[in-house]
């Protein structure tokens, strides 16, 4: 009898697990159709808006002026330089200001995390610098370092450390005590707790910290490009708003949008990979 039982327990199994996989798949599936299907009722709505009138163009170009004036700017340029220049210009203070958070945010953060002399001295000055709004202290900024890049890459690197510092510190925070105890009990040496237990269990926290550090370093670059600089995507929409180019400030706010929501997906793309385990601790 239970010979027959067994096999029959291993087909339902199989068959179960052939029904759930579809199902995650599909799921996934769906929620991008429903974000697409979002993005193309908002396109309806802003075409239907400009085309029966209800705001002025003044205010709410068309999406095909708006077309037109990017492949204009793309091409004959626009507040000292084509679309392509003020992109690079602001994605190099970016991956500067990244590259600065990442590279000294996470071993700050996780020092903060693992010892408490280290988050006392330095927990105080960052909570003070990271509560004030970055126009406050970019004159600062200015003052000490010139209006040239300078000023710019701290300010944005500034942004960019505070929270990733504060998330690898709440990722070190998080691990469970218990899970550090048994590693020790089987013989592990403080490195190996570190490299096996305590920073893959704060990497999911990390990768949070960077995705938000990244939205602050945007919104800071538009704040920075509008009052120091001489190149930018923050630049151009500052110089555009000044003659109301309406339609050359959405070119540049829509690049803002690709370049967020390229961003994000590429750190969900590097966390699936580098990380996989979210959740599942």
């Amino acid at each position: 009898m239970s010979a027959v039982i067994e096999p029959a327990v291993a087909i339902s199994e199989v068959k179960r697990q052939r029904t759930q996989q579809p199902r995650r798949i599909k799921k996934t599936h769906g929620t991008a159709v429903i974000s697409f299907a979002t993005l193309i009722g908002l396109l309806a709505l802003w075409i239907i808006a400009t085309k029966y009138h209800f705001a002025s163009a003044l205010f709410l170009p068309s999406p095909s002026d708006v077309a037109v004036q990017a492949v204009a700017v793309a091409s004959e340029g626009y507040a000292n330089g084509t679309l392509l220049d003020h992109i690079l210009a602001s994605l190099g203070r970016i991956g500067v200001a990244l590259a600065f958070g990442i590279g000294l945010g996470i071993p700050v953060g996780l020092l903060m995390g693992l010892n408490r002399w280290a988050k006392g001295i330095l927990g105080v000055p960052i909570d003070i610098y990271w509560g004030l709004p970055p126009l406050a202290y970019l004159p600062l900024m200015i003052i000490w370092l010139g209006i040239g890049e300078a000023s710019k890459i701290v300010l944005l690197s500034l942004a960019a450390f505070a929270p990733i510092c504060f998330a690898a510190q709440a990722g070190v925070r998080s691990v469970p005590q218990e899970r550090i105890n048994a590693a020790r009990s089987l013989g592990a040496t403080s490195y190996q707790v570190f490299t096996s237990i305590i920073f893959p269990s704060a990497l999911p926290e990390i990768f949070t910290g960077v995705r938000i550090a990244i939205g602050a370093t945007l919104s800071t670059l538009v704040a920075a490009e509008l009052i120091a600089a001489q190149s930018g995507v923050g630049y151009m929409i500052m110089s555009a708003a000044n003659f109301l180019a309406t339609d050359v400030v959405f070119v540049g706010l829509i690049v803002i949008a690709i370049f967020a929501f390229a961003f994000a997906t590429g750190m969900r793309f590097l966390e699936n990979r580098i990380a996989p385990w979210k959740g599942k601790l």
